[in-house]
């Protein structure tokens, strides 16, 4: 009898029931679960069969899921409706690994509380990457094992691979289980570790006093003063129009939105600092979405360095209809409605989108024969719209939507507006997602 039958290891195998057809949907929101996807794509030799599984996945054709450590199973119904069962094997992490990964969750205050809370918090995974321990599957950690008898990557696996992406949204939890560890036993061990003071080397004649007795006399001894709590908005600058003589070239009402501007930056990093203090969780930074929801691009999404007219664009975002917006609307070198565009733009993806937005090219080779296999794979054949292609754009004509293609091969969604094409959403990598979020009345719709 193995370990994972065993009636004391059954939370060491979780199993969830087969989830709906995803039809014009991403398969994973989160940057774990991408990652997830692009182990897939890095070990498949055969494209095709990650496409394949991708349809078979937004099909729905994927039954329940079972995970347990070093192998995730499922029964995969292939187009045809026979039925294989598909195993996914990764490797376990070592006794000695586990035991630095406790030690690194326990040096961070802020990854150790967000854990004792049940959260996996995402910089824990990437501060662990960096010392040796991946929790996410590298190049060749995904290991295919199928009853249709592929040596490699099949539709099936792939279709499995695509469906746990969506799993680890909900629990990513399920990664240490992937990788040897059920999340209450991880958490017990966590507080063992946390709660047992460790023997620090002390010098004889040394000043001061053991950190570890003193952390045993924490009760005795003055605490530290709990952070300040996060202001319910950005500061305000002190108005600047009563100025007795203003400095020729400078207007008052600019110096004032850039103050503005400097004041919610503050504010926001401001909350993502207190966001991973000790005891705080991810929910600080809700004051900071309710006050200036995306006037600003995404950060991976903002370059370093900005044209006069692209920083024209991001200084617009969130101005005051006046004479600061007549100014930049001419910096920009767009007027006031090809600003408003811009700004758009802007806010769904930074300076990459500002392009998309700006410039069409040509789309050949390579590039245009992986674009056509991701258009064709994102749709069944009954399904897929009729798309006229015009240099990097591909629109179709009788609903008023348009997909453009980014230079790094995502696809940005546009849709008609009063005889002007304006940015309708953010980028994905699915065309099918993407052109999904460009028509009326879907979530990132109108």
């Amino acid at each position: 009898m193995s370990r994972y039958d065993d009636e004391h290891d059954h939370e060491l195998v979780r199993t969830f029931a087969a989830a709906p057809p995803a039809r014009g949907q991403a398969f994973t929101r989160t940057w774990w679960g991408q990652a997830w996807l692009r182990a897939l794509e890095d070990a498949a030799m055969d494209g095709a069969a990650v496409k394949a599984g991708r349809r078979l996945a937004r099909a729905g054709a994927v039954g329940a899921v079972t995970v347990r450590p070093g192998r995730v199973t499922a029964v995969v119904h292939g187009p045809g409706g026979a039925a294989h069962r598909a195993d996914v094997l990764v490797p376990e992490l070592s006794t000695e690994e586990w035991g630095r990964f406790l030690d690194l969750a326990v040096e961070q205050a802020g990854h150790m509380a967000a854990l004792l809370d049940r959260e996996l918090p995402p910089h824990l995974i990437e501060d662990a990457a960096s010392n040796g321990i991946d929790l996410l599957p590298g190049l060749g950690d995904l290991d295919p094992e199928c009853e249709c008898g592929t040596w490699d990557h099949c539709g099936h696996t792939a279709a499995l691979c695509h469906q746990v992406a969506r799993l680890l949204d909900e629990d990513p939890f399920l990664l240490l289980l992937l990788r040897g560890r059920a999340k209450d036993t991880f958490l017990a061990e966590l507080h063992v570790r946390g709660t047992t003071p460790r023997a620090v080397p002390h010098e004889p004649g040394a000043e001061g006093v053991d950190a570890a007795e003193a952390w045993a006399a924490a009760d005795i001894l003055p605490r530290l003063p709990e952070p300040p709590a996060l202001p319910p908005a950005p500061g305000s600058p002190p108005p600047l129009d009563a100025t007795p003589e203003p400095v020729p070239g400078i207007e008052p009402v600019a110096l004032e939105h850039l103050a503005a501007r400097t004041a919610v930056e503050a504010f926001r990093l401001l909350a993502r600092d207190l966001s991973t203090g000790p005891g705080r969780g991810a929910g600080t930074m809700d004051a900071q979405d309710a006050v200036e929801p995306r006037l600003t691009a995404p950060q991976d999404a903002v370059q370093a360095r900005l044209t006069a007219a692209q920083d024209a664009v991001r200084l617009a975002c969130g101005a005051p209809p006046d004479a600061v917006a007549e100014r930049l609307s001419t910096a920009s070198g767009r007027g006031r409605v090809g600003l408003a565009d811009a700004v758009r733009a802007w806010q769904a993806g930074g300076a990459p989108s500002l392009a998309v937005l700006d410039e069409e090219w040509a789309v050949d080779g390579v590039a245009l024969a992986r674009a056509r296999a991701g258009l064709e794979a994102a749709w069944e054949q009954d399904e897929r719209p009729p798309l006229h292609r015009s240099g990097n754009r591909w629109t179709v004509p009788q609903e008023g939507v348009q997909l453009r293609l980014g230079g790094d091969g995502r696809w940005w969604p546009y849709r008609d507006e009063d005889g002007r094409w304006v940015p309708a959403g953010g980028a994905d990598r699915d065309p099918a997602t993407a052109l999904a979020s460009a028509r009326p009345g879907s979530p990132d719709g109108s």
